[in-house]
């Protein structure tokens, strides 16, 4: 007799007990955990060391146009070294205006000039690199890269123009330029989404006035006539402001390419449910797409763990 026989092989307790089991067993239904459930095992709350930012970008021509005049720049970095703990952004998103050629390189021209003075006036200061601490303020700095951009627009494209929105986020301030009826949105953990730049548009002005609805302002047909751009020879300031950030929490840039077709409650939700900003960036322009996407779609989604 094997081991197993004498000392199981007669138990009629055991015997019992496995007939118990197999049928408890057989009345256990399993199945595939849907998105929702594995949404909510995804976004459980994580601690990160050192705090930094997930970054994902997207962008597509759109189904209606047959080029693309949107530009868009993302860099991140982060300096922990026991002393400090310093995470970098740099965000921004132009859409180019004034057809072939003239949108496009006024966009591309403002996205490299705004990112160079950037990079060379508070990055490289920031991280140590450059061991000679910028004179002015960040505000002053992005104000001055927002106006040298405009000059050069002015040169190199005649006729054309850009919107720009950028983000700069230093450990926990953000700080916001922009011009044009591009946006920058915050995101948060509790279902608020939040516009935290003003179109320049003259619909937006007619709203603002009470002149039209929100709702008259989506099929307006001059919705797209912003007042002020870069290129444009009228003089402007940009609008800048600055402000605390608490984390977990998104930062959303977007062209209207997005905005001006997926509505607010869709971008939140996309948002929500993806596993990474790279797969929300990319859910969110084929969702403007599906609706139709009559304008170049650009869109950076930044996570602030």
């Amino acid at each position: 007799m094997s081991i197993f026989k004498r000392f199981f092989g007669k138990d009629k307790r055991k015997d019992k007990i496995e007939v118990e089991v197999k049928d408890a067993a057989a009345e256990i239904k399993t199945a595939p955990l849907d998105d929702n459930q594995l949404n909510t095992i995804s976004t459980n709350p994580v601690t990160v060391t050192p705090t930094q930012l997930l970054v994902g970008a997207g962008q597509s021509v759109g189904r209606q146009r047959d080029h693309n005049e949107d530009t868009l720049f993302a860099m991140s970095s982060v300096l922990s070294d026991g002393a400090v703990e310093v995470p970098f952004g740099f965000f921004l998103v132009a859409d180019g205006m004034g057809g072939y050629e003239h949108g496009e390189v006024a966009s591309s021209v403002a996205a490299r000039i705004m990112s160079e003075q950037v990079i060379s006036k508070i990055y490289l200061p920031q991280v140590g690199l450059d061991q000679n601490p910028p004179g002015n303020s960040l505000q002053e700095i992005m104000e001055s890269g927002v106006a040298k951009a405009h000059q050069v627009v002015v040169r190199r494209a005649p006729g054309g123009g850009t919107t720009l929105t950028a983000a700069l986020i230093i450990g926990d301030r953000l700080t916001i330029t922009h011009v044009g009826d591009s946006r920058a949105y915050l995101i948060y953990p509790d279902g608020r989404m939040e516009a935290i730049t003003q179109d320049h548009s003259l619909v937006r002005r007619l709203v603002e006035l009470g002149q039209i609805t929100e709702e008259e302002a989506i099929i307006h047909p001059q919705r797209n006539v912003l007042y002020r751009a870069l290129g444009q020879a009228e003089p402007f300031r940009p609008d800048i402001k600055s402000q605390q950030i608490t984390h977990p929490i998104y930062l959303l840039i977007c062209s209207d390419g997005l905005w001006g077709v997926v509505k607010d409650a869709e971008i939140f939700q996309i948002v929500r449910s993806a596993r990474n900003p790279s797969v929300a960036c990319k859910n969110l322009v084929d969702s403007a797409n599906e609706a139709g996407g009559p304008d170049n779609i650009s869109v950076i989604l930044v996570q602030y763990l």
